[in-house]
């Protein structure tokens, strides 16, 4: 049987999780594997990627029943900025996780507070859990949840919790919206922005493109848009034999 060019995807990413040469994307497949597609299912769980919290950007956010997000800790990373970054994910998220390698789990212990969780990727490319994050809407700000939102977002949140928005001319709009929202309740805002959330950035319609996709694939698909009409012409490229994909041109 020939090799497709999945498979030469696939022989790259086994060489890419080695433990020692991984780099950020290792760590994020595992996670779309293991958790968002293992433990929940595109269909009741969403993902966000790079999401904006306060001065940094998470990166990858799980919304199910809460907000998760994952601090991703690879051999390649240092720590040097991670003590801001979960007190900006603190703010945002109920849940925050660290999630590290092997030689960085002490490092990481010693750096974050005891409601952060702590995650291990382990050399067999198994997720264990070092230390379990406590789920806390009550500490998050409404303010920084406003900033990490589109407006229509922000909108549908404040309606949804019996407030009324004003109609203003666009250019006080932020302004009115941010008025509104730093005076809802914090867990209130963190359950209505989940609910939000799961459903602008539902990923859902992409299960089947996934499904169609080699293993190595599967996270990017979730991450990089890639149109609807697009999607076929993908999975035929993806299957296609290497001999007649090394005549493309």
């Amino acid at each position: 049987m020939q090799a497709s060019i999945g498979d030469v995807f696939d022989a790259a990413f086994d060489t890419l999780k080695v433990a020692g040469k991984r780099d950020e994307y290792v760590y994020r497949t595992a996670i779309s594997h293991k958790i968002l597609m293992g433990t929940h299912s595109l269909r009741t769980a969403s993902m966000l990627n790079e999401f904006r919290a306060g001065s940094c950007k998470a990166d990858l956010v799980v919304l199910n029943g809460t907000a998760t997000v994952y601090e991703i800790k690879s051999e390649r990373d240092s720590l040097v900025r991670l003590a801001n970054q979960v007190e900006n994910y603190k703010r945002v998220f109920a849940k925050v996780n660290v999630i590290a390698s092997e030689s960085h789990v002490n490092g990481v212990l010693s750096t974050v507070p005891s409601d952060v969780g702590v995650m291990c990727l382990s050399k067999r490319y198994q997720i264990s859990t070092v230390r379990e994050a406590l789920d806390s809407p009550e500490r998050v700000c409404p303010a920084s949840v406003f900033e990490s939102l589109r407006a229509a977002e922000a909108t549908s949140i404040i309606k949804a919790l019996g407030r009324t928005v004003p109609d203003v001319p666009n250019t006080r709009r932020h302004a009115v919206l941010r008025e509104l929202f730093i005076d809802l309740d914090p867990v209130s805002v963190h359950a209505e922005m989940v609910r939000v959330l799961k459903r602008t950035r539902n990923l859902a319609p992409l299960s089947e493109l996934v499904e169609q996709l080699p293993q190595s694939l599967q996270a990017a698909a979730l991450s990089i848009p890639v149109r609807r009409t697009d999607h076929d012409r993908l999975v035929e490229a993806v299957r296609s034999p290497l001999d007649a994909a090394m005549a493309w041109s």
